[in-house]
């Protein structure tokens, strides 16, 4: 049996798939950037002694770094559930 879903059957579909590869590269983007710049101030904040700025950082590192990983997995598991949907 083969069942796979009819991603066409939609009018539009492939200007709403190109929206969302849109979207997710910018998140990804937006989120590496956030990741660099919070790891950056955590980083000097922490050498200087700035305790409540070391704080915020380390939280908006962690932050972008689920993110990260939500965006990035999410892409990953739904691929993985289409597979395994074929397989059925």
């Amino acid at each position: 049996m083969d069942v796979f879903p009819d991603f066409d059957g939609l009018g539009g579909i492939g200007d709403l798939r190109e929206v969302i590869g849109a979207l997710l590269t910018f998140v990804l983007v937006i989120a590496v950037l956030m990741l660099i710049v919070c790891a950056l101030i955590w980083a000097l904040a922490t050498a200087n002694g700035q305790h409540a700025a070391a704080t915020k950082a380390r939280i908006g590192a962690w932050t972008a770094l689920g993110a990260v990983v939500l965006a990035g997995g999410g892409v990953a598991w739904l691929n993985w559930l289409i597979d395994l949907g074929q397989q059925l």
